[in-house]
């Protein structure tokens, strides 16, 4: 193996979980760790796991998290080698990556080129058709308009996805059924495009109806080393965000896996991909499968394929970025049992998955043989509303699956957030039930089994209910900032005091 010159610090351009699980790896690799926090994550798990840490701004993340120019201003003064983006924000910039690489600072992923071939969506399709992959029928390109949109969604047929060129987990995307539903479709999936990745860049495939979600993991090294290290089953989703992920796979024979696999090599290796990637498939109910787009980054549920292939990815990823090669070729990678993932969030599946940000007046989280645990919080703990409200992952590891979903279950009656609404319980529903038991679910039955349980609730209770929602956040915020008497007569807010305010 061929080292590069080891990192002495790098800097984390992200929060909560993520930061907290890269940062664990850089400790025992004797990296230090550097923190960037927003004014709400002052306090928060990801700043106290680091060595060092620097404010980066407000809550909005384009105010903070998505400020790349402050990034790598803050990793330049603290004396950083290299940032490590994780998922979201940045993380599939390439604009970024080419200007961390410009500072003299290392990225801790693929290249610029790579990532933009790779990690724009449509470009993405045309190198995948350009290396023999099967794609899902789509544009030819970007639709820039909303009449473009439906000359290309007339041309592939209902039903279609809009989806961002430019990002993945699921943002900036909207099924549409019909011609009534795209010029509003087309309006929220650019805004949130927008919002999300910085690029409102809508493309349109075809929906391919009931199908599996199956994500092969690579991963590249300079010297044109690709392998892949096994696949993860994401087909149980709410609004195209995974929430409950395995591997392997009870979809896939050896023989499909073997050439999923391959497939995934040869769409990596086309762009001289390195570091760690996810070539992201849809497989119908024949068998077929079709290339989706691909993850120019670490997956948020990279913890299963670690669990199954007792490797680090964060930690081959730096060896990786430190011009080392990988350390073993693909006969060498083995994998071990079931491993499952669950992601619980502060949400009301009840309210069609509202987020439920807020105050943790305590957190329980599930330990014992065979449970991990992925988190960025802690007790007494604001949820910031501006960012993803993930609470935890809670991945297990089994010799089977059945073995793997009882621990899972029993992990998630072990997991208690009091002060807020979590999807726990719907989480352990979903586990439970015959779907996932016999490995059938697809990509709608999260949708469907919701369905199925939920009453009719008149629509004028519904209207009274997000009425009393805004008016009680309204009251919330404006309490948030409400001046404060103090003893000598003067006056202060809250955030002046440097501690965040408790909603009652």
């Amino acid at each position: 193996m061929t080292r590069g010159a080891p990192f002495k610090r790098v800097l984390i351009a992200n929060r909560g979980e993520i930061a907290v699980r890269i940062a664990r790896t850089l400790k025992e690799m004797d990296i230090t760790p550097i923190a960037v926090y927003s004014e709400p994550d002052r306090s928060a798990p990801h700043v106290r796991a680091c060595d060092m840490a620097f404010p980066i701004g407000p809550g909005p993340a384009p105010e903070s998290y998505l400020r790349g120019e402050l990034l790598i201003e803050v990793a330049k003064r603290a004396k950083a080698d290299a940032i490590h983006p994780g998922y979201g924000f940045l993380s599939e910039n390439p604009g970024f990556a080419d200007a961390v690489t410009k500072a003299g600072l290392v990225f801790i992923g693929p290249s610029a080129a790579a990532m933009r071939a790779m990690g724009n969506k449509t470009s993405a399709r045309q190198h995948a058709i350009a290396a023999k992959v099967p794609v899902v029928p789509g544009s030819d390109g970007a639709v820039p308009t909303l009449e473009a949109a439906r000359q290309a969604a007339k041309k592939l047929g209902y039903p279609v996805l809009l989806k961002a060129a430019a990002g993945g987990g699921g943002k900036g995307m909207r099924f549409v059924n019909s011609d009534d539903e795209l010029a509003s479709g087309f309006r929220a999936a650019r805004s949130e495009a927008k919002s999300a990745f910085g690029d409102d860049t809508i493309y349109v495939e075809k929906a391919v109806v009931a199908p599996k979600h199956v994500e092969i993991q690579i991963f590249g090294d300079e010297a044109g080393n690709v392998v892949w290290l096994g696949e993860r089953e994401c087909s149980m989703q709410r609004r195209h965000q995974k929430i409950i992920e395995e591997t392997p796979s009870p979809a896939l024979t050896p023989k499909l896996r073997e050439a999923m696999g391959e497939v995934a090599c040869r769409a990596a290796s086309a762009v001289g991909y390195t570091g760690a990637g996810t070539c992201e498939f849809l497989l119908d109910t024949s068998g077929n499968f079709y290339f989706l787009e691909m993850n120019t980054r670490l997956q948020v549920e990279h913890p299963v394929t670690e669990l199954c292939c007792g490797l680090d990815l964060v930690e081959a990823q730096i060896h990786v970025a430190q011009g080392e090669t990988l350390p073993w070729r693909q006969e060498q990678v083995t994998r071990q049992g079931h491993a499952i993932e669950a992601r619980v969030y502060a949400e009301n599946p009840e309210r069609d998955f509202l987020p439920c940000p807020g105050h943790i007046v305590d957190l329980v989280l599930p330990s014992g043989p065979g449970v991990r645990v992925d988190s960025g919080v802690a007790d007494d703990f604001e949820v910031p509303r501006f960012y993803d409200p993930l609470i935890a992952k809670i991945s297990v590891w089994a010799t089977d699956r059945e073995r793997a979903r009882r621990r899972l279950m029993r992990a998630l009656s072990e997991t208690a957030v009091k002060g807020l609404t979590t999807n726990t319980a719907f989480l352990r529903q979903l586990l439970d039930s015959e779907p996932f038991k016999d490995g059938s679910y697809h990509t709608g039955s999260v949708a469907a089994l919701q369905e199925a349980g939920r009453p009719k609730v008149p629509e004028e209770i519904e209207d009274a209910a997000i009425a009393a929602l805004v008016i009680n956040t309204y009251r919330r915020d404006s309490r948030a900032t409400r001046p404060l008497a103090v003893r000598d007569g003067t006056t202060q807010h809250n955030w002046r005091q440097g501690r965040p305010w408790r909603g009652s």
